[in-house]
């Protein structure tokens, strides 16, 4: 499969990128508020126009001469998608003329040698204003008027972008890549994290919790395997989820971990197991997904012989319904284990999609039947028929049985854990469906 071109859309705070990516996009993937500098991180899309495939970055809005740290780090972020990208929408609020900033950030472009597209947005009338000639003296070309509100001009500009995309040739072969979620609370080191195994500042990191409010999609290769690390928003109690901005960044830290395929959950280990991890837990269990619990910060905490069983058995106590999941004690502060990180997500992952034969799986449930007898009820006992994997990632089967309610919570239990003895599923929850005759 071909690499899909990338679009970076970026511009000054408040001049309505992240309407227009959404536009695009057909989703509300971006955070949209009037508040200026909601969009903090990069945030990546797949789109289509036409026959045309491309992924989309939507940036925090770029103030060259900010002294505010998350201000300059933003522009740090929109750097690093404009080096990324194959080619760049500049959106401007045409509903005046240009500014310094939008002068400072066409200079950031021409520098770049990136295919620019300027885009006058806000532009709900189709005529053009009476500055509409300033934006020449910018150096991008003509400028292309468009209403993301009231999407006009959206086509037009489309096909202007994919005509910039390079040729096939240019774009390389991109194999199947690992998508790992980075979850927990908020401040729990997930984006220092990141930022350590790709060895670049990539995701804004601040000892200002929530600063990450985005999920956001980082591309890697290590030992020839392609991974996505995917940053998201620190999950806060609800307590706690006030702000709307707080609210989306909770829908989408869900929505990352669904579309991921493995989760790094992310514990304190100065702070400890709280009731907050085991709720960011649940979210990657009750999805399905591959996990690794990661207890972060490792470096700060007193040790002595007993330390490490004694944090993995708590680990254990705390989180009885994921006790498939593997626990890494590392510290991005020192690049302790980092790597270690990656060697477990492609481990877990090949165990997520394992597949097993019907014939030797029905010899496994067979066999523990007969170690453990079936339950009953009433005078009815339960029959397994017979079962059959239909599906991976995670892992499921089908139990063919005479009732369904006789195959309780506790033998299902009891069912995978003489799976798990005979085949290598850590890292992977198991789930059954049980149907009986005639469904």
């Amino acid at each position: 499969m071909l690499r899909k071109p990338i679009v970076a859309v970026v511009g000054r705070p408040n001049v309505g990128k992240s309407t227009f990516f959404n536009r695009i996009a057909g989703a509300r993937i971006s955070i949209v508020e009037d508040t200026p500098g909601v969009t903090r991180d990069r945030v990546y899309a797949d789109c289509e126009w036409l026959t045309h495939k491309f992924a989309m970055i939507d940036t925090g809005g770029i103030e060259p001469q900010a002294k505010d740290i998350i201000m300059s780090q933003m522009r740090d972020q929109a750097q690093i998608a404009i080096d990324t990208a194959d080619v760049i929408v500049f959106v401007c609020d045409g509903k005046s003329t240009y500014t310094t900033a939008d002068e400072e950030i066409a200079q950031m472009l021409r520098v770049s040698k990136k295919p620019v597209l300027l885009v006058l947005n806000k532009m709900d009338q189709y005529k053009q204003p009476d500055h509409f000639y300033d934006y020449y003296t910018l150096g991008l070309g003509e400028p292309i008027m468009i209403s993301s509100v009231n999407a006009l001009g959206l086509g037009d500009l489309l096909d202007e972008i994919v005509k910039l995309f390079p040729d096939t040739d240019a774009l390389e072969e991109e194999e199947d890549a690992i998508r790992i979620c980075f979850i927990g609370k908020p401040n729990v080191g997930k984006s220092s994290m990141v930022n350590k195994i790709i060895g670049e500042n990539r995701v804004i990191v601040s000892e200002i919790a929530g600063t990450t409010r985005d999920a956001i999609d980082t591309p890697f290769t290590y030992k020839d395997q392609k991974y996505v690390l995917v940053d998201t928003a620190g999950l806060r109690r609800q307590s706690k989820v006030n702000e709307n901005i707080e609210k989306y960044s909770v829908l989408r830290t869900i929505t990352a971990i669904e579309r991921s395929d493995v989760c790094f959950i992310m514990i304190d280990a100065a702070e400890g197991i709280t009731e907050q991890d085991k709720k960011v837990a649940g979210f990657a269990h009750d999805a399905g997904r591959a996990s690794v619990f990661v207890v972060n910060k490792w470096d700060l905490l007193e040790k002595d012989n007993d330390t490490f069983n004694e944090y993995k058995k708590r680990i254990k106590e705390e989180f009885p319904f994921m006790m498939y999941a593997p626990v890494v004690f590392v510290s991005a502060l020192t690049g302790q284990r980092v790597t270690q990180l990656l060697e477990q997500a492609l481990y877990v992952s090949n165990n997520h999609a394992l597949r097993i034969s019907t014939g030797v799986l029905n010899d496994i449930i067979n066999e523990a039947i007969a170690l453990n007898q079936v339950p009953s009820d009433k005078g009815k006992r339960l029959k397994i028929y017979y079962a059959t994997q239909i599906e991976v990632k995670p892992p499921t089967f089908a139990l063919f049985v005479n009732i369904a309610d006789l195959a309780h919570f506790s033998y299902l239990r009891y069912l995978e854990n003489q799976i798990r003895k005979n085949f290598n599923y850590e890292g992977s929850p198991i789930v059954f469906k049980v149907k009986a005759r005639g469904e």
